[in-house]
């Protein structure tokens, strides 16, 4: 049995729940915030980030991208990198832009803005910050309907780990109100199907304390 360590709004966590349920890999969950630096977890992942999975035989494994490839590589079940090697470079290069480019421009900044400084330091958000981390996010969404224009997912005709990774990053964006779907018809389309999906309906019905998402963010037709 493996045990994911995670924080509801920990797009790499997502990340990591939207595969093991796609290759329907039972787990259990563990609610760690980082940003308490517990020394258990550091022992972990020396980094103090999620998300870690352990198994009952003592196997650690931290960094979304490591654990993700893991279970890819070891379960038949719904491959999500696979095809031709131009194919698999694609698919790495959606993950990598969401994972590092939307994650800095958009869910890092919101996280901080609208969690951390709120649950950890009790301060408010700064509007300057938000407004171009929304101006940003409307920036990539621009570029998610020119992709899904052209191909059928994300990095191509099959849904692959970068489907995986933009849901994942766009889910704790719009929990955090900055998403606005006007005007992105084709990600929007996109996104609604990926949300019936039985992987991703447990993500979406989870909420962190204090902080409220907007009334369509549960629902599949928004």
């Amino acid at each position: 049995m493996w045990h994911l360590y995670q924080f509801p709004l920990c797009p790499f966590s997502r990340k990591a729940r939207l595969l093991l349920g796609e290759k329907a890999i039972a787990y259990s969950l563990t609610r760690e915030n980082p940003w308490d630096h517990r020394d258990e977890f550091l022992q972990m992942n020396p980094a103090g980030r999620t998300p870690v999975v352990k198994d009952d035989n003592g196997i650690v494994l931290s960094d979304s991208v490591a654990i993700c490839e893991y279970f890819d590589e070891t379960v038949d079940k719904n491959p999500m990198i696979n095809g031709t090697a131009i194919y698999r470079a694609e698919i790495r290069r959606c993950v990598a832009l969401f994972d590092q480019q939307f994650f800095g421009d958009v869910t890092a900044p919101l996280l901080h803005e609208r969690m951390t400084k709120r649950l950890v330091y009790r301060q408010p958000p700064d509007a300057k910050m938000l407004r171009e981390a929304m101006k940003l996010a409307n920036s990539h969404l621009d570029y998610i309907d020119y992709l899904i224009d052209h191909r059928a997912w994300i990095a191509g005709s099959t849904m692959s780990m970068a489907d995986l990774a933009a849901a994942a990053q766009i889910s704790v964006a719009d929990y955090l109100h900055g998403i606005d779907w006007a005007g992105h018809k084709q990600t929007k389309a996109w996104y609604a199907m990926f949300k019936s999906r039985p992987s991703f309906r447990p993500l979406l019905s989870e909420r962190m304390e204090g902080i409220t998402p907007p009334a369509h963010y549960e629902l599949v037709d928004f």
